[in-house]
């Protein structure tokens, strides 16, 4: 391993896209410090740090902290995720878009454009909505989050939060194109990566103070191995449907007759159910939140709004676990369409042995998929839960966990990947195990 690692900095164009990879994470992590004019910082921070567990607390994570500095990059990359996921969505709706996702490179690039327009517009929209609720918004002594509310400020912030995202989004697409993997994926991996040294920092006092016990940290380590092999291990999983190819005879040649396989991977959906379940799990607390605890006191309702909804309690568990379930199923729908795999089969003469092609391929594919779908979904639930599950019974704070847990290990494995592909095909052994065979075989 030691000398795959070598090897990268043998390949001058590899060892570029990575040092130029370093070099716009590091403007993004910088950025995030930038304040935005016209908050008070302390009782911000302050407000923050009664807001764990809530909507504000979830989109500071993927922000790297932005959100709670209310800094340039406050808003994070999750625009244009979500701007993302609804061209995928209307993809399936709207008849132009679909044609265009089937028109290769010039479509591709014309949905990318929709797509930036789109997180330009849902960005000025929770940039206004953050700006009016910092106004609303005080520390737990009173003191006003904003220092000189009215438009000027409103306008201002709209302008900034928006101008810095659009810049993240930038960032994302030259680490993409002039680096090495995801840029976007890279942008919220570095944010959460961020915050470990403050969560290791935190574990340690509570080691100090006798809040917890060596042997149960310890434990903990153990089980965060343990999760993170279980994460790569189900996450490269695969089912394989075996499919032959007839021969074929074009002019005086004779193609086909290969055998290859269609590989259906277990989680289809990756983190995108997580993300959609807390999202809309976590409204509700954090509408809670904007009223005073007297007012949360005198109504039942809200009272059991807020308690309800606490990410340790069952209540929140359970629904946040059949979200999951259900976002699995819904997005593998919208991304994976069988009939169309069973088609393009067809149409090139393969066939899955034993199955007719056509209807019954399609059907069978499906039946397979809904089938994986299932296994991938309880495994990302449980995921998921995982720190509910160390709060509880380990009596500390998981900082490290659930969908953060898996976007790092995600995107660790898919960069890691792409750094070996780059490795294998000028000829040098990489710093995987599989990667140091295909390499000895070429």
């Amino acid at each position: 391993m030691a000398q795959g690692f070598t090897n990268i900095f043998k390949i001058p164009e590899l060892k570029n896209r990575i040092l130029i990879t370093l070099l716009l994470l590091a403007v993004y992590r910088i950025g995030v410090h930038v304040p935005t004019p016209g908050i008070d910082a302390a009782a911000l921070k302050s407000f923050f740090d009664t807001a764990q567990g809530t909507l504000l607390g979830f989109f500071d994570m993927f922000s790297g902290g932005g959100l709670r500095n209310l800094s340039v990059f406050a808003l994070g990359i999750m625009p244009y995720i979500s701007a993302s996921i609804i061209l995928q969505l209307l993809t399936v709706v709207i008849p132009h878009l679909e044609r265009l996702s089937k028109e290769g490179e010039a479509g591709r690039k014309k949905i990318t454009q929709y797509t930036r327009y789109g997180t330009v517009v849902l960005s000025a929209i929770q940039a206004f909505g953050i700006s009016f609720g910092l106004e609303q918004m005080q520390s737990p002594l009173g003191d006003p989050v904003v220092i000189d509310p009215g438009w000027a400020f409103r306008v201002m912030t709209i302008i900034t939060l928006t101008a810095g995202t659009a810049f993240i989004m930038w960032l994302g697409e030259q680490i993409t194109e002039r680096g090495i993997g995801n840029g976007i994926s890279l942008i919220i991996f570095a944010g959460i990566v961020a915050r470990m040294p403050s969560a290791i920092i935190v574990s340690f006092k509570m080691i100090e103070n006798e809040e917890i016990g060596i042997l149960v940290f310890f434990g903990i380590i153990a089980m965060m191995i343990v999760v993170v092999a279980a994460i790569i291990f189900m996450e490269r999983g695969q089912r394989r449907l075996p499919v032959q190819y007839a021969k074929r005879v074009v002019g005086r040649k004779m193609y086909g007759g290969s055998s290859t396989h269609l590989p259906l991977r277990i989680n289809t959906a990756g983190v995108i159910p997580p993300i959609f379940a807390s999202s809309i799990l976590m409204f509700p607390l954090t509408i809670a939140n904007f009223f005073p605890t007297e007012t949360v006191q005198q109504h039942p309702w809200l009272e059991f709004l807020v308690n309800s909804f606490s990410p340790t309690h069952v209540v929140y568990n359970v629904i946040y676990v059949l979200l999951i379930i259900f976002f699995c199923y819904f997005y593998t729908a919208v991304t994976f369409n069988p009939v169309d795999v069973a088609d393009n089969m067809k149409r090139y003469g393969g066939f899955i042995p034993g199955i007719r092609p056509g209807k019954r391929t399609s059907d069978y594919i499906d039946k397979v998929l809904t089938r994986i779908t299932l296994v991938g979904a309880l495994y990302v639930s449980a995921v998921c839960v995982l720190p509910t599950i160390m709060i509880a019974y380990f009596k500390v704070p998981f900082y490290f966990g659930g969908t953060a847990l898996l976007i790092v290990v995600g995107v660790a494995l898919d960069t890691a990947q792409q750094i070996e592909s780059h490795m294998i095909t000028r000829n040098y052994d990489g710093f995987l195990k599989k990667g140091r065979l295909k390499g000895r075989r070429g």
